[in-house]
């Protein structure tokens, strides 16, 4: 058990440096609880986990650059080390299917009070899952209720999607119309719990779904 004497390690990353203070100043309230650094970007907080060997990296999920908190999370775990707590105000099927398949311990909404950001904390060292009530909710819902597999129609218009063609060349390689393909993509999105093409794609990718 942490204690005190042997607090967990902790390393920020949030690209408002505000934020970082706001949350390095309550987290200074939990003498179990020692922030060893902060990374404003993912790039950043790839490098500084790789440094400093934190216990967790809380880590936002929307960072500027070119590098967001889904893909430092997956650089971050790719390889034995922190475990990564997403700490986050988005709440959509697309972003939790994606911070779990990139390898995070725990998925909190920023929204939570002090002391359950910091048993979180707690549990993330331990390698423990540490949800917001909301988020185990519907992480179990899609559990318990899981969407219906895509079809082949649906996977082929996936993989065009995912190289980069847009509705009208899609129509033109399968041989169907544009309304087929928005149809279809309409089909694909509530599978997949997202809302736009770029989170289709991401969380295809995660699910192994694209050949």
């Amino acid at each position: 058990m942490t204690t005190s004497e042997n607090p967990v390690r902790l390393l920020l990353c949030d690209d408002h440096a505000v934020v970082r203070a706001g949350l390095r100043a309550l987290l200074a309230s939990a003498p179990d609880i020692d922030v060893i650094g902060e990374a404003g970007s993912g790039p950043e907080a790839v490098a500084l986990a790789a440094r400093l060997h934190p216990d967790v990296v809380l880590m936002d999920l929307q960072l500027g650059g070119d590098m967001d908190g889904i893909e430092a999370t997956r650089r971050i775990t790719a390889t034995p080390g922190p475990h990564v707590l997403v700490l986050t105000t988005y709440d959509t099927d697309a972003d939790i299917t994606r911070a779990i398949a990139a390898g995070a311990t725990g998925y909190l909404l920023k929204a939570e009070r002090p002391e359950e950001l910091f048993a979180a904390i707690h549990a993330a060292a331990q390698g423990r899952t540490a949800l917001s009530p909301p988020i185990a909710d519907r992480v179990m819902n899609r559990m318990r209720n899981p969407q219906p597999a895509l079809t082949p129609r649906e996977l082929d218009i996936l993989t065009q999607l995912a190289q980069g063609l847009g509705n009208r060349e899609i129509a033109r390689a399968l041989h169907v119309s544009e309304a087929t393909v928005k149809t279809h993509l309409g089909r694909i999105y509530d599978k997949l719990g997202v809302d736009n093409r770029a989170a289709a794609v991401s969380v295809a990718n995660n699910q192994r779904l694209l050949k």
